[in-house]
């Protein structure tokens, strides 16, 4: 079980940050009080580069018990981690490859990808990071595995990728994250497409799932998202009181209220916003300073 987890007593997570899980997404009895929880988003992007191991690790170290990935597939059919859908705002592809723009994510196999620095960016290159490599999903969850962190897996793309959900669930599966320890505590999929989303409902129901939006949901979109997923992920700026107040309301596919995990949270502002507004927790580039800002 994750060192982190959702509880429904203030005066544990006050006291122990560490006991919090994804039943996190079971409803929290003293929601006046329960702070929110903190996620490493692509890892932890402002601590090492996205969506790399080594942003994983130092997400570990500092105490951050979840982190947000993206998920893309190579083009012989192997599933990275990866956030645009090219590569060249975060590796040296252009450098390495000079002829093969426009550098998609699925016009490289997996080989070419080793190739490449994950942590060329302009503020990675000359760090110690700089050698970071582009990781598989695979090597993600044995990572997680041996930090005992849990997992909050975002579909990127998926239109770029036919059945793409299909692989991802072959992989949780050989990894062995589909048996009931991991899908009750460490792990939750997300995407900014619904449909991604109910491919992987149809499949697997018993996996926590989130939809993403830019854009604040209307009351009706929320009781339709509550007929599928568990937890809203809103853009920071658009999670208002009368937002989680209407999403707490709702009960999601399992019986619990619907959650609400804002993105991406990076300045003390922001997180003394959300907590008072009493979102259940948010992503964050630089979760180390957001939980201390929160106390925890």
């Amino acid at each position: 079980m994750p060192k982190s987890a959702f509880t429904t007593t203030s005066t544990v997570l006050a006291l122990s940050p560490c006991l919090l899980s994804l039943s996190l997404l079971a409803p929290v009895a003293h929601a006046d009080t329960a702070a929110p929880v903190v996620i490493g988003h692509r890892g932890a992007a402002g601590l090492a580069p996205e969506n790399t191991l080594e942003a994983v690790d130092r997400a570990d170290r500092a105490g951050i018990d979840w982190v947000e990935v993206d998920v893309q597939r190579t083009k012989d059919g192997v599933l990275v981690l990866m956030h645009d859908q090219d590569l060249v705002r975060t590796t040296d592809a252009r450098t390495v490859f000079p002829g093969r723009a426009p550098w998609k994510v699925d016009g490289f196999t997996m080989a070419e990808l080793g190739r490449l620095r994950a942590g060329a960016s302009r503020e990675w290159k000359g760090s110690r990071y700089e050698a970071a490599r582009v990781p598989t999903l695979g090597q993600l969850l044995d990572r997680l595995d041996r930090n005992n962190q849990g997992l909050v897996l975002e579909v990127k793309w998926p239109a770029n990728h036919p059945g793409i959900t299909l692989d991802i669930l072959r992989v949780l599966d050989r990894k062995g994250w589909l048996d009931g320890h991991h899908v009750n505590n460490r792990l939750y999929a997300i995407s900014f497409q619904a449909a991604a989303l109910k491919e992987i409902r149809a499949r697997r129901p018993d996996i926590r799932l989130g939809i993403c939006t830019e854009q604040k949901p209307t009351s009706d979109e929320l009781a339709s998202y509550a007929k599928f997923v568990d937890v809203i992920n809103p853009e920071h700026h658009t999670a208002t009181a009368g937002l989680v107040n209407r999403a707490h309301a709702l009960k999601g596919p399992h019986g619990k209220p619907l959650k609400v995990w804002p993105y991406t949270v990076n300045t003390s502002a922001q997180a003394r916003r959300l907590r008072d507004q009493q979102v259940d927790g948010f992503t964050s580039d630089v979760p180390d300073l957001m939980r201390k800002e929160l106390g925890q």
